[in-house]
């Protein structure tokens, strides 16, 4: 995607800008001479750079579970830089324990910002983007989505949620010049395990288990800075044809093979069954009414 006939550069809307990948996408953005929309919950943090680069960054105060909110900020942005080229769904909360562990609220607050707060921004943005025909979206995932461990459950499952959800509206939207790119990002030094972290109250009955588990994600972890990440996204951005799922990292990219290899195996050793659980016949009479 090139420029505007402006010259003025693209429009970004970026959610979770304040921090992390998505501090990293607005910078990255605005030093290739784009215009970004940095929605937060608290913006405080983007007083730099919106002194470095003055009225090409909007900062703008978002929770992002609130859907009328987020349709508000969203027109905000139209008005203010007349259109939007790029949207990031980004912004969400990594919360860690076992699924026994988790109370209700718990559960609800982890797919209230990883899932619904994406949904609702990709339902504001693509009135906008279907109108103008064209635009980008980047559905910020992770590769515990496709690959649930200990731990991360519920993160995994808002995740995944979000990449199914994606992968739909990537098909829905496409007719209209509006391509969507799942990503899937590795390990990065980001607030997600500090300022983004939220524990269950943990049970005795899993402390062997646990151990073992964060254990092995210390040992494990592979993490990079956010600026590698922008700069992958920036080349999602700039492609003519981008993929609609990726992954950024050696680590994930090995991981995600590993799974999807086992997966198929594990298949083809059930395959009689699942080919005996289908024997197609007619309609019963009186079905459906």
């Amino acid at each position: 995607m090139t420029a505007s006939a402006t010259g003025a550069g693209r429009v970004w809307f970026v959610t979770g800008a304040s921090r992390g990948l998505g501090r990293a996408f607005t910078e990255a953005a605005l030093a290739a001479g784009d215009r970004v929309v940095a929605a937060a919950r608290t913006v405080t943090p983007l007083e730099e750079p919106a002194a470095e680069y003055g009225e090409r960054l909007f900062a703008l105060p978002l929770d992002v579970t609130d859907r009328s909110a987020v349709q508000a900020a969203v027109d905000a942005a139209v008005r203010h830089f007349g259109r939007l080229d790029v949207v990031v769904n980004n912004a969400g909360f990594l919360a860690m324990g076992m699924i026994e562990e988790f109370t209700e609220a718990q559960a609800r607050a982890q797919m209230e910002t990883n899932f619904f707060g994406a949904l609702w921004v990709s339902q504001a943005v693509a009135p906008h983007l279907r109108a103008q025909r064209s635009g980008r979206i980047l559905q910020i995932a992770s590769v515990a989505g496709p690959g649930g461990a200990p731990l991360t459950g519920m993160y995994g499952a808002s995740k995944a949620a979000l990449e199914g959800m994606s992968e739909a509206l990537a098909a829905e939207l496409a007719p209209f010049g509006v391509k969507l790119t799942i990503v899937h990002p590795g390990g990065f030094w980001t607030g997600l395990y500090t300022a983004g972290l939220a524990m269950t109250e943990p049970m005795a009955a899993y402390a062997e288990l646990r151990a073992e588990t964060e254990k092995g994600f210390s040992e494990g972890s592979v993490d990079s800075m956010p600026e590698v990440a922008a700069e992958a996204v920036m080349k999602l951005v700039d492609s003519e044809d981008p993929p609609v799922s990726v992954l950024l990292g050696s680590m994930v990219y090995d991981l995600a093979f590993d799974l999807s290899r086992k997966r198929m195996a594990v298949w083809e050793k059930w395959e009689e069954v699942s080919r005996a659980a289908e024997q197609p016949v007619p309609a019963p009479e009186g079905y459906g009414a």
